[in-house]
């Protein structure tokens, strides 16, 4: 734990006013660049998509260990659940946060992709919290992954995916690659703190779960529900017949 203190509790506080500090700092951002339409639309959707819950992961050794920890931690997306709830379903008017989540400017499109989103991460760190490669895994390839795939899919996919010609096949290896460097780099970062053990058996995990996160995002369904919602439950499902 890198915030020393004689009440953990009271480190724990510490570091959940930073996390969300640090959380609102970067969402308050991305609002801007979308006010002012810095980058286009979509591109500063996954920057935010790409840049939150990896971010959010840096700030987990603040926290202590076990599930008091956990708790707090997840209250840094639980709070934007509430948010995207608010929001998406009218309640609360924010055009900025509107566009800079969503794909085409509907307020009702938070209650989708992003909500999802936000209870991946949520259900990561009350769940499996940062010992558990499957949380590294889960987070990595919807974050990295599917962000990085989406970028290059649209600059790059040309060639089309057969059984899914929404999806390239650019993008799809740009996920599989992004999401398995993403995720042996945070295996390093929690190894420094003694979180998790660095192993060679870990890292080949990673590769199957990265490259399966790829194949289940090109899949017709996944365009149907929604890849927010689809690869984090494969991530769960085969993280843990891969890592338990």
């Amino acid at each position: 734990m890198i915030l020393l203190t004689k009440s953990p509790l009271a480190g724990d506080l510490c570091a959940l006013t930073f996390s969300i500090c640090v959380a609102l700092s970067l969402l308050r951002c991305f609002e801007e660049t979308a006010r002012r339409g810095v980058f286009d639309q979509k591109l500063n959707r996954k920057l935010v998509h790409i840049t939150f819950g990896l971010q959010f992961m840096l700030c987990w050794p603040l926290f202590s260990s076990g599930s008091q920890g956990a708790f707090m931690a997840a209250v840094v997306p639980g709070v934007n659940i509430v948010k995207v709830l608010l929001i998406g379903y009218g309640i609360v008017k924010d055009e900025a946060t509107v566009k800079s989540m969503s794909r085409f400017g509907d307020h009702r499109e938070l209650i989708r992709g992003p909500l999802y989103y936000v209870c991946t991460i949520t259900l990561c760190c009350t769940v499996y919290w940062r010992t558990s490669p499957i949380a590294i895994a889960a987070m990595c390839n919807l974050c990295a992954g599917d962000g990085i795939a989406d970028i290059i899919g649209r600059r790059f996919g040309k060639k089309k995916i057969p059984y899914n010609t929404d999806k390239s096949f650019a993008g799809s290896i740009a996920m599989a690659v992004a999401g398995f460097i993403a995720s042996v780099g945070y295996m390093y970062y929690f190894s420094m703190f003694g979180f998790v053990e660095k192993k060679s058996k870990m890292v080949v995990g990673f590769f199957v779960v990265s490259l399966m996160s790829a194949f289940v995002e090109s899949l017709p369904i996944s365009t149907k529900l929604d890849d927010n919602l689809t690869v984090p439950l494969a991530n769960v499902l085969l993280g843990t017949l891969v890592f338990l």
